[in-house]
């Protein structure tokens, strides 16, 4: 039987994972649970799985739970999110949303536990850091973005030095086929209106811009030790072809199934063989009738180019500016502080502005991110 710690249940791909353990309940023990806010959600995961040890991320919503649940080890804050990511488990699930997901990845993979991530922040920032230290520990890093896990597939059985290019799909989010123009008055509520996936407000923003893209060809070079330059994009609005691998053969190998995100946590999780996710299944004549793909629009979504340009200087501290840009950026956008096109103007600013550092260690990344999240705000509140 798996452990299971579980950073981040409370969230998107946090509830759906624990779905996936409640179907497979003899493969699946959860050692340990996590939220930010929804302290209530995390009372009832409690009572359902009982695990060893509990987070919440302030100590003040700890104690009335430890009370309530003296079988469960109550912690809080990062560090407690440390000591649940490198607990004596089988494998550690990152839910986490954005930086804050970075260390306690990092810290499990040198106490020597398995990751299947969801938190892609953790490769867009410290991508080099924690490559190194997946090597040297020889821990598996599995992912459950849907994109990165359908790559993982067509992969399988097949030699790296095989592969022409890598094709991530999108399916253009709520905004596809818009100008500069359309977006110029855009709504939070709108933006927030994604057509195909249910997913948490910030990565549905990113997904609005396309940034979400953007992090994900930086996660995919670092992955898949794949140069940006042979990772491409297509538009693909039906969202069932979840990425293809094209071989220097001619042959395309991509992976398919419904827009549910159960798909890939089963996948992480129960690797090296699948287990039941609780997807009813891909109906040929309904769902994927006519799947169509063209090209990204990067003259208007800027935030794929940006990233390009991000990862193009190797192991430089650029692609850490871009995400602390875009974390802070969404997080005002989603205030109605600011408009939607600022989220992409304010990156392209702040990438400009910065003076790159190299291969950065994790409490490095950390204090520029810091800093790149201080500057933006300043540069929006006195502008």
């Amino acid at each position: 039987m798996k452990k299971v710690a579980i950073l981040g249940s409370t969230g998107s791909i946090g509830t759906q994972a624990l779905e996936v353990i409640s179907e497979n309940r003899d493969r699946f023990k959860v050692c340990a649970l996590s939220c930010e806010r929804n302290v209530d959600l995390l009372s009832k995961q409690i009572e359902e799985y009982a695990p060893e040890i509990a987070v919440t991320a302030f100590e003040k919503d700890a104690a009335p739970l430890a009370a309530r649940y003296p079988k469960t080890e109550f912690l809080s804050g990062n560090e407690g999110l440390i000591c649940a990511a490198t607990m004596d488990c089988d494998i550690v699930l990152n839910a986490l949303m954005g930086i804050r997901g970075l260390v306690p990845t990092y810290e499990a993979i040198l106490a020597g536990n398995d990751i299947a991530f969801a938190n892609k922040e953790t490769l867009v920032s410290g991508g080099n850091a924690v490559m190194c230290a997946v090597k040297d520990r020889k821990v598996r890093l599995i992912p459950i973005d849907s994109e990165h896990s359908a790559i993982l597939q067509c992969l399988e059985g097949n030699s790296k030095s095989e592969v022409r290019r890598l094709v991530l799909t999108t399916s253009g989010g709520p905004f596809r086929g818009f100008k500069l123009k359309d977006l110029e008055d855009i709504t939070t509520e709108q933006a927030l209106n994604h057509p195909k996936w249910k997913m948490g407000r910030k990565i549905s923003i990113d997904s609005a811009t396309m940034m979400n893209k953007g992090l994900e060809i930086i996660e995919a070079k670092w992955l898949f030790d794949i140069p940006a330059s042979k990772i491409d994009v297509v538009v693909h609005p039906q969202s069932i072809v979840h990425s293809m691998v094209e071989y220097y053969d001619g042959a395309v190998i991509a992976q398919l199934g419904r827009p549910d995100m159960k798909i890939p946590i089963s996948y992480a999780l129960g690797r090296p063989g699948r287990i039941v996710s609780g997807d009813e299944g891909l109906d040929f004549f309904k769902q994927a009738r006519e799947l169509t793909f063209e090209g990204p629009d990067e003259d208007t979504f800027i935030c794929m180019k940006l990233a390009r340009q991000a990862i193009e200087d190797e192991d430089s501290s650029y692609p850490v500016v871009l995400n602390a840009a875009n974390e802070i950026l969404v997080q005002m956008f989603l205030e109605k502080k600011i408009k939607f096109l600022d989220i992409q103007n304010g990156i392209e600013k702040a990438l400009e502005g910065h003076r790159p550092e190299y291969k950065l260690d994790i409490y490095s990344i950390l204090e520029l991110d810091n800093t790149v999240r201080r500057n933006v705000l300043a540069n929006v509140l006195n502008r």
